[in-house]
C-alpha cells in the first residue's frame, strides 16, 4: 500500500529522524512510503499544506505518528485522510 506519514515537523527537532524510522518500519512491512519530512526548507506553511495534502491524495493510507495531535498540519491531514476515506493507521496501534 501506498502510505503517507503525518506528525508534528514544525518546532519538534527530532522529526527527520521520527520520520526516518516510521518509513523503515512501513517500508519492511512492504508498503510504499511519502515521507513530507524530506521536502526541502524555504516554503510557506500553506504551501507545504498544499503539497502534502496533493501527497495523501496519491495514497492509499495515512500513518500518524503519535504526536500528530500535535500538530495543526497533521491535524488538518488527518481531517483530509477521512474525508477522502483513507486507510487511517496510527503508530500506536503497531
Amino acid at each position: 500500500m501506498k502510505v503517507y506519514i503525518a506528525g508534528k515537523i514544525t518546532d519538534n527537532p527530532g522529526h527527520k529522524e521520527q520520520f526516518a524510522e516510521a518509513t523503515r518500519t512501513l517500508a519492511s512491512q512492504g508498503h510504499t512510503i511519502m515521507n513530507p519530512a524530506i521536502l526541502p526548507p524555504g516554503f510557506e506553511h500553506h504551501e507545504y499544506m498544499q503539497v502534502c495534502l496533493s501527497m495523501i491524495d496519491v495514497c492509499e493510507g495515512v500513518f500518524f505518528l503519535n504526536n500528530w495531535q500535535d500538530s495543526k498540519g497533521a491535524r488538518l491531514e488527518h481531517k483530509h485522510a477521512k474525508q477522502t476515506r483513507k486507510v487511517m493507521l496510527y503508530q500506536n496501534e503497531i
